[in-house]
């Protein structure tokens, strides 16, 4: 797969104790990214953060949180993405979903060299 020029990112702003079928949503969203043949997918682990109901996420030991951020970044054609995004949008029920206009510098797969 080749991408470069304008591209979509999606971000997709979760709680690590958010499930969908009886596993972690974060894992849900990845499999399907990948069944769906998009580019890649990046699960973050954030360290501390806040949602629509205020209540700070982190961790801080005196505040310990079994439920951090985590943060799935996307980037793919934009065809590609919005084909995904009904999807997505059904199986993030607490959550938010960004899109980002950006443009694609490089993508390189390690079993092409450089230039080629």
């Amino acid at each position: 797969m080749k991408i470069d020029g304008p591209a979509l990112l999606v971000r997709i702003y979760i709680g690590e104790s958010d499930h969908h079928d009886g596993r972690p949503l974060y894992e849900a969203i990845v499999q399907l990214l990948r069944q769906r043949g998009l580019a890649g997918a990046t699960v973050l682990r954030g360290v501390e953060g806040f949602g629509r109901n205020a209540r700070v996420h982190t961790t801080r030991i005196l505040h310990l949180s079994s439920d951090l951020p985590i943060l799935i970044e996307v980037v793919d054609e934009e065809a590609r993405i919005r084909a995904v995004l009904p999807e997505l949008d059904g199986m993030v029920g607490e959550g938010l979903i960004t899109l980002e206009r950006v443009e694609v510098i490089a993508y390189r797969s390690p079993d092409k060299e450089v230039g080629s």
